[in-house]
């Protein structure tokens, strides 16, 4: 079994390690700390699965899955997040995931979400498989913030979030002006006019 991990906290690659090492005792295990670094060690070689936060410093989580896809299109990628499934699973799972796991239920788990996916199938709860059929079944313009990319998105709840512009663009590695344009163009999507709307929307959605 051949493994690469990432995520920008060593605590969390060193607990997933061991977990994985339980069940695996002679995994090869590889780590990686940011979304470059995963795009340089998942190009390097062929991996069984690879395992990444959707949150890490540079690019966004769903650009590295389609990229990791265009690298190796058989490669099974699992998401394991600090955020609940209703913010990203549906976006991940488009991106070409195999299966979205919160951190919190890692430990129980983890091991459970390996074997299904490298066993060639996907890995979905039931609330996953009831967002998707609900996704599915409802317009893209029912809820404001599906109208926006991806990136958009991480933005938007940055943003949300009430952090300043230049610290979401030392974040995501972009200029402030970069930012500045995104802010523009997400409140004009979404039709509100200030950053107390989003996180107003992003609350009363779910979001943060």
């Amino acid at each position: 079994m051949k493994v690469l991990i990432g995520d920008d906290h060593s605590v969390v690659r060193k607990g997933l390690k061991m977990i994985i090492e339980e069940e695996y005792p002679n995994a090869l295990i590889a780590e990686a700390i940011d979304g470059a670094d995963l795009i340089k060690k998942s190009s390097s070689e062929n991996w069984d699965i690879i395992i990444s936060d959707i949150s890490m410093p540079g690019r966004s989580g769903v650009e590295i899955i389609k990229t990791l896809k265009e690298i190796n299109p058989k490669t099974p990628i699992l998401i394991l997040s600090v955020h609940a499934p209703e913010q990203y699973a549906v976006r991940t799972l488009k991106a070409g995931a195999s299966g979205y796991l919160t951190k919190e239920s890692a430990p129980e788990d983890l091991v459970k979400a390996i074997k299904q996916i490298t066993g060639g199938r996907k890995y979905i709860t039931p609330d996953i498989a009831e967002m998707l059929i609900e996704h599915q079944g409802m317009k893209e313009d029912s809820l404001q913030h599906k109208q926006l990319s991806n990136r958009e998105f991480e933005v938007m709840k940055l943003l949300a979030y009430g952090k300043k512009v230049s610290d979401i663009g030392e974040e995501l590695s972009l200029s402030i002006n970069t930012i500045s344009t995104y802010r523009t163009r997400i409140l004009e999507k979404m039709h509100m006019n200030n950053n107390a709307e989003l996180t107003k929307y992003a609350i009363n959605n779910g979001l943060i």
